[in-house]
């Protein structure tokens, strides 16, 4: 179904508040010189003057279990002059795990020091070119990671409560120390406490998280490849998407210090996180969308829709959930996988990063609220936009499986079909191997496809597909995928950029320093000529068929399940088809049962319900007179998925 939208533009923006502050604010940063109310900030502030200083805030826990509360490091970068005159300025905030262990953007850099223990490098461009523009910038160390206490635990408690424990510092809630250990206290009597936290992937996962706790003082938030659910990161309806679960993630970011004292918190990973794929309570406390009613603070949410890492259903349920709850909101989609926008759109993502944060941090009336709420990449670098998204036409249509005149090779419509297809699950293939195949019978899938389209149809939001399966064996996998089958250009997201190649020549976004260059290796669209798209895609352990957790299926017996397919925006043009494809174990994307099931499906209690612009009418439209079907061939498509990341963030 659509979602409900009850606003003439993208969001609701409080107007008599937004006015107050960029009155204020205008007084506040604008230099004396500037007459009426700014539109956007400039870079009047020194860099490299800037203040450099570093807090450990008090987050009230005691992950480590060494009888004191945890305090996380947080390096803040603000410009001088304002300190001076005494004005009060915003908050950019990245909290993440990976400032020491592993490195942040495409050139995976880390956070470097001085010998009083200042910050030099701080990596990514947000505080070279947000300080000059009267922003104090904050990187924080999540807990039990670099220079903070605690323990890393995977999205739970302790790691909100990390990032959360500074707003709330900022706001004078909490109390920050000047060292680790010490007892000198720090006070943000610099700020004005309006926060916007951003981070891609992990550390826009905790944006998620602080946002879903309600929290006085965060504004906004710009999660970039993030999780919404820790599970759906882990599984998908009982179905392991990797070979391990949060423990060894933990155990990859800890410092030194939290692997010494953390074994307490690891084991309760490794027993809160069952390898059957069973929900439990440690996933319950990582579900952010079950908290989105509590979001008080505007959301502009970027991803990529071919991202095989932090899969795609994670930002469409939580986009879902917001919208519900009247969420301020704004959406960017690419055809990258597991990229940061500074690497598919810099330029665009540059002007339109700081046209948000000057709306939503310094209250300036800048006509961002007026713009379309999505912009969405169609092919590579040519953008389209929707005033709201989905667009307020889309309506889940129900689409029908079919049998066709070869086994394997069925059809795809309105009418309800009728008959059965049989296949054998091949853990050797792939989802690729089975759209190459899609007009040849195969043992390992069925296929189901439209004829020819007449005219484009739009797919525009969240999937399921419904199957009715009798398993040879007393587990089955099974895997739903929506193709575009027809010749496009698309990038190239299996490749090893995921749809960008990395040059050697730079650009500049903001000031430098010796010790923290804003000069960043230029990317392009890397692209790839394909005769299908994959469009979208879900998974299910068959035995979790009547609950979240799985149980022995009876061989022989038939089971009803509904796969939940990653949220999406595709135009499938005139011309093209639309398969269906149900199969078992997608290789690299899921682990395959126990076993080697054959699976019979009844087709008709089995249908997808797909978001369509225009809904059934459309989908009538553009199949009515289409020609027959392409002879049988095998289609040439990306390259098959690599072994499934087990790391949010290490595909920059």
């Amino acid at each position: 179904m659509p979602i409900p939208v009850s606003r003439t533009r993208f969001m609701t923006w409080r107007s008599l508040a937004t006015a107050a502050v960029a009155a204020l604010m205008a007084a506040l940063l604008v230099p004396a010189a500037a007459h009426g109310a700014p539109r956007q900030s400039t870079p009047v502030y020194s860099y490299e003057n800037a203040i450099r200083e570093s807090v450990w805030v008090d987050t009230g826990l005691d992950g480590d279990n060494d009888g004191r509360h945890d305090r996380v490091a947080v390096d803040i970068v603000r410009p001088r002059e304002l300190a001076r005159q005494g004005r009060r300025i915003p908050v950019i905030m990245d909290a993440s795990p990976y400032y020491s262990c592993c490195g942040r953007g495409n050139e995976s850099q880390k956070k470097t020091y001085d010998a009083n223990g200042h910050v030099v490098q701080m990596p990514l461009f947000y505080d070279n070119y947000f300080v000059p523009r009267g922003y104090a910038f904050v990187g924080v160390d999540l807990a039990g990671t670099d220079r903070s206490d605690g323990c890393v635990d995977v999205g739970g408690r302790s790691d909100v409560r990390s990032a959360k424990a500074v707003i709330d510092w900022l706001n004078g809630r909490a109390r920050g120390y000047t060292t680790r250990a010490g007892t000198t206290r720090a006070r943000a009597g610099w700020t004005n406490g309006r926060t916007g936290m951003i981070g891609k992937s992990w550390d826009g996962t905790i944006a998620n998280g602080v946002a879903a706790t309600g929290v006085k003082g965060l504004k906004t938030i710009v999660p970039i490849s993030a999780i919404s659910s820790w599970y759906d990161y882990y599984f998908a309806k009982g179905a392991p998407l990797y070979d391990s679960g949060p423990d060894w993630l933990s155990g990859y970011v800890d410092s030194p210090d939290a692997r010494a004292k953390c074994a307490a918190v690891q084991r309760k990973l490794v027993d809160g996180a069952p390898r059957t794929g069973d929900w439990t309570s440690l996933w319950t406390e990582r579900d952010y969308v079950k908290d989105a009613s509590k979001v008080k603070a505007s959301v502009f949410l970027v991803h990529g829709m071919q991202d095989l890492n932090v899969r795609t259903k994670n930002f469409g349920q939580w986009w879902d959930a917001l919208a519900k709850n009247g969420v301020d909101r704004k959406i960017w989609l690419s055809q990258t996988g597991h990229v940061d926008p500074f690497d598919f759109r810099r330029g665009a993502w540059v002007d339109t990063l700081h046209r948000w944060f000057d709306h939503e941090l310094l209250g300036y009336d800048n006509g961002i609220d007026h713009e379309p709420m999505a912009d969405v990449e169609r092919h590579p670098d040519q953008w389209t936009t929707s005033a709201v998204w989905p667009p307020r036409a889309t309506g889940a249509t129900t689409l029908r499986p079919g049998t066709g005149t070869r086994p394997g090779v069925g059809t795809l419509g309105l009418g309800r079909g009728s008959g059965t297809e049989t296949f054998t699950d091949d853990p050797r293939q792939s989802e690729t191997d089975w759209a190459a195949n899609i007009d040849r019978p195969t043992a390992d899938k069925a296929g189901f496809t439209t004829r020819p389209l007449t005219r484009d149809l739009r797919l525009s939001g969240s999937s399921k597909v419904t199957v009715t399966a009798t398993p040879t064996t007393s587990a089955a996998h099974l895997s739903a995928v929506l193709v575009d089958l027809g010749p496009d250009t698309i990038r190239d997201y299996a490749g090893s950029g995921e749809g960008v190649t990395t040059l050697t020549d730079r650009t500049c976004w903001g000031a430098s320093t010796a010790g923290d260059s804003s000069c960043y290796k230029v990317t392009e669209a890397a692209r790839t000529d394909v005769d299908y798209t994959v469009v979208s895609r879900g998974w299910a352990d068959l035995g979790n068929y009547a609950s979240d957790r799985g149980v022995a299926l009876t061989p022989g017996t038939a089971y009803t399940i509904t796969l939940d397919l990653a949220a999406t925006d595709h135009v499938v043009p005139k011309g093209h088809r639309l398969a269906l494809i149900v199969a078992g174990t997608d290789k690299d994307l899921i682990d395959p049962p126990a076993g080697t099931p054959t699976l019979t499906l009844d087709l008709s209690r089995t249908s997808a319900r797909v978001p369509l612009v225009g809904g059934a009418d459309a989908f009538e439209r553009a199949t009515t007179g289409s020609t027959a079907a392409p002879s049988a061939s095998v289609l040439g498509g990306v390259r098959a998925p690599r072994p499934a990341l087990r790391v949010p963030g290490e595909a920059d």
